[in-house]
């Protein structure tokens, strides 16, 4: 009998979920397609139309999270931000946030993350070069428009700003992957990435963001007074950024 199409949707869905509790569970190159199959209900055969080896199911996992920013940066840069590099910085929080809520996403990234060394993670690896190039092309162009509006501190190339942002982004992530979640990824990163994009701005600039959250609770008067106790320092030795507050003199 010929299977419709929503019945191979179905077997193909079936197969994928169960690859992932597998991959999640032992490993992929512990895992095997019999292993899959069973787990999934269906034969082997029914493994070999849909895919013909765990390298595939793997890359249909990989598939199944995207990152999100990519596209939500390219939308709203092509509407000219007035302040890309919060543009870059609310994203990239938001995107930490929906990591560290959304379980399917962390097994994905644990999986891929877990098989970097594998035969099976060289297409992926490939395709991931592919995809991080496109999205630091993106990031470039971000911190370009805002070196243009003389938001990107001159100790700045949009080059490294961009380069330095994706190293810390998986950094935080990857390690939080690898120590098996065992610190508050939204809440680090909550901390971390603001003082990363301090370093990027021209000094004296806030945040779009800041200021509007300051202005919409009746705060604006706090937020001018802020302004004036100082303005921040970027020293920059070699690969070594530090962030100096200068706090005004207590006597003036």
């Amino acid at each position: 009998m010929r299977r419709t199409k929503a019945e191979a949707a179905e077997t193909r869905t079936s197969i994928i979920a169960a690859a992932e509790k597998l991959f999640y569970e032992k490993g992929v190159a512990e895992t095997t397609l019999e292993e899959i199959a069973r787990e999934a209900g269906v034969t082997r055969g029914a493994i070999y139309w849909h895919f013909s080896n765990k390298g595939e199911v793997l890359c249909e996992l990989q598939k199944c999270v995207p990152l999100p920013q990519e596209d939500m940066l390219l939308r709203e840069l092509q509407s000219n931000p007035r302040d890309p590099i919060s543009l870059v910085e609310r994203t990239s929080l938001e995107w930490l946030d929906l990591i560290a809520q959304d379980k399917r996403r962390q097994r994905i990234f644990t999986i891929l993350l877990r098989s970097e060394n594998t035969p099976e993670m060289e297409d992926i690896l490939e395709r991931q070069k592919q995809a991080d190039e496109v999205h630091c092309a993106t990031l470039i162009n971000a911190f370009r428009h805002a070196e243009r509006n003389g938001q990107l501190s001159d100790r700045w190339t949009p080059e490294a700003a961009a380069q330095t942002f994706l190293w810390t982004v998986k950094g935080l992530y990857g390690d939080w992957l690898r120590s098996g979640m065992r610190f508050d990824l939204a809440t680090e990163g909550g901390q971390c990435l603001p003082r990363l994009f301090a370093c990027f701005r021209s000094a004296g600039k806030k945040p779009e963001n800041q200021a509007r959250r300051a202005l919409e609770a009746g705060a604006a008067e706090d937020f001018v007074a802020d302004r004036a106790v100082g303005d921040l320092e970027i020293q920059h030795q070699g690969e070594i950024l530090n962030i100096v507050k200068v706090a005004g003199d207590p006597g003036s």
